[in-house]
């Protein structure tokens, strides 16, 4: 990389052509390169084009003007749009210098200078000219205005910091940011982060426009309400990852708990502490501050209040329960409910439940909408006429996910199986008890109505029929077969070609006595 050998960059000749010794501002003001002399220069390489780039100038826009006032740094906007005009466009929302548009040349010049593979790239110079960090944009978005003046020494201060804080955390030090100590109500009233120390908390990462997020909500309010209602110390605080202002103030206004303020930096902040990857998210901090669980949301999906503290201890419990459950598991328990104790045959015909009972059932989760479902719909037909001419006890039952009666019409007419209605409330349950987070999936139930995989689409995919009974005695076989297979096939190899490949050359057959035409 540029940086890599320490090069000292001498910014007027960077930045200059033979016929320009200036920078630009969004106005039309020409401003000499001269004055960047001594100070602290990022080269903001971005594209109106670009969906990263349109999200990451905001975030370098606010640590721009929080940083500018100390008068040593200044960010070159390197355009790499496509036509003046969309230069213009996204230039107007800079409140930094840019190379001209019409300089291409130095702009192709600049990005061969720091081998720029992808944008948004941000590169930080020092007073020298020196690379102080080619990876400006992860430093930013990771450490915003705290990163200045971007020295190698003072990234390492920061990370240090932090890992110091992981190693020490408390509720002060998750919740408190510079001089705001306190979260906010539904109604806006400040509540000192003491008020919460000594208690069990759990941040909610969630964004009031993402669905999972929106579904979750409703039933994180029910836990926390029954958790309040038998004097739990039990308290939540919102952490919006995403929301603009308006959402956020209607979304918190509707729920009973607290939350960070509006676009706080320490959201990001805990963000990265927590490795965020997935919403919703709660993580549980326990009353001495530590953190107890990274994400209860799956646990509150299965269990509700039941998973409450949190802890390991209960966690444990809950293994247990669950251990219980798929032990006593059968067709029953896991498709009837209430007075829902049928699914659907061909021309709307009610098939019992209990007629379920001693076959091999799949539960195939699926949806007309879906590309990789219709693809593999037509290799699970021929799998199912397969096994049902060997052995009859095979049931296949589609759980839909389409989003209209017609749709589920359209493809369950396709299908030679059973399914739930369209709509039926079973559908929910059974999604969270066996943990579809895509589609299609197939989960296999024995003949006793206990599971064997949640992994069937892929042994049907890899064996066709002969994955049936879809057992692992049955995998194990499968793959022992394979194995063997292949070792036959190496030795082959080793051994060259043999006596009847040599009798098959160019269309030819040879006996022994005499070659024909094949």
């Amino acid at each position: 990389m540029a940086g890599a050998d320490n090069v000292a960059h001498d910014i007027q000749s960077i930045l200059s052509s033979s016929e320009r010794d200036y920078l630009v501002r969004n106005n039309g003001d020409q401003v000499q390169i001269e004055s960047l002399k001594g100070k602290k220069v990022g080269l903001y390489f971005s594209g109106s084009w670009c969906g990263p780039c349109r999200r990451f100038t905001p975030t370098l826009v606010e640590l721009y003007n929080e940083v500018s006032p100390k008068g040593d740094f200044e960010i070159i906007f390197v355009s790499a749009d496509e036509d003046e005009d969309s230069f213009k466009g996204y230039f107007s929302k800079m409140p930094w210098l840019a190379v001209p548009f019409s300089d291409s040349d130095t702009r192709s010049s600049l990005d061969q200078l720091f081998q720029v593979q992808g944008i948004p790239h941000l590169v930080i110079l020092d007073e020298n000219g020196k690379v102080a960090t080619e990876d400006g944009t992860e430093v930013v978005l990771e450490h915003g205005a705290e990163a200045y003046p971007f020295t190698p020494e003072r990234i390492k201060e920061l990370k240090d910091q932090e890992e110091e804080a992981k190693r020490n955390q408390s509720l002060r030090s998750l919740l408190v940011f510079k001089s705001r100590d306190f979260v906010v109500s539904s109604d806006g009233t400040q509540v000192p982060v003491s008020k919460l120390e000594g208690k069990t908390v759990g941040l909610y990462f969630s964004y009031f426009a993402y669905k999972p997020s929106a579904d979750f909500t409703p039933k994180l309010v029910e836990v926390y309400e029954k958790l309040k209602a038998k004097g739990e110390d039990f308290e939540i605080v919102l952490i919006s990852v995403g929301d603009d202002e308006e959402p956020f103030k209607q979304g918190l206004k509707n729920l009973p708990w607290l939350a960070l303020p509006f676009k706080d930096k320490s959201c990001e902040k805990l963000a990265r502490h927590f490795e965020l990857s997935t919403l919703p998210t709660l993580v549980i901090i326990g009353p001495d501050g530590k953190t107890l669980h990274s994400n209860v949301a799956e646990a509150i999906e299965e269990h509700g209040v039941a998973a409450y503290p949190f802890t390991p201890e209960k966690f444990g419990e809950l293994a247990e329960i669950e251990k219980a459950k798929e032990a006593a598991q059968t067709f029953e328990s896991i498709l009837v409910s209430g007075d829902l104790d049928f699914v659907l045959g061909k021309d709307g015909i009610k098939i019992s439940v209990s007629d379920l009972v001693g076959k091999t059932v799949l539960l195939y989760f699926s949806a007309q909408w879906c590309p990789p479902c219709r693809a593999f719909l037509p290799k699970l037909i021929e799998a199912y006429h397969k096994i049902k001419a060997k052995d009859n006890a095979l049931e296949v039952v589609f759980i839909s996910s389409d989003r209209d009666q017609a749709s589920f019409d359209k493809f369950f007419a396709e299908m030679p199986w059973l399914a739930l209605p369209f709509g039926d409330s079973r559908k929910a349950f059974l999604g969270r008890k066996f943990k579809v987070q895509g589609i299609p999936k197939l989960v296999a139930i024995g003949p006793s109505g206990r599971t064997i995989t949640k992994e069937a689409r892929g042994l049907i995919t890899l064996y066709g029929d002969e994955a049936y009974p879809f057992t692992e005695e049955r995998v194990k076989e499968l793959e022992a077969a394979a194995e063997e297979q292949r070792a036959l096939e190496e030795e082959k190899s080793k051994q060259g070609p043999n006596e009847e490949d040599e009798n098959k050359k160019d269309g030819w057959v040879c006996d022994g006595e005499v070659c024909t035409k094949a």
